[in-house]
């Protein structure tokens, strides 16, 4: 499992950093992706969904989101 604290960046470039982490990551790989940023905590799960990548919710709270992100190649 590879953990990606991307609570110090806003919306995009959480987002950006992100899609460059599942572009690297092999195929299997799981991430857990931390988020702060209000943008980004709704951008990032309409992302995952929009292609398909399976995703749980791990947090859900005031403070944080925390999601844990699988690379498929079916995504």
């Amino acid at each position: 499992m590879t953990f990606i604290d991307l609570t110090a960046y806003r919306c995009p470039l959480a987002l950006v950093k992100l899609k460059l982490a599942l572009k690297h990551a092999g195929e299997g790989e799981v991430l857990q992706i931390s988020l702060v940023d209000s943008g980004s905590r709704q951008d990032v799960p309409r992302f995952l969904l929009k292609l398909k990548y399976p995703f749980t919710e791990l947090r859900n709270d005031d403070q944080m989101l925390v999601l844990s992100v699988v690379k498929s190649t079916t995504s």
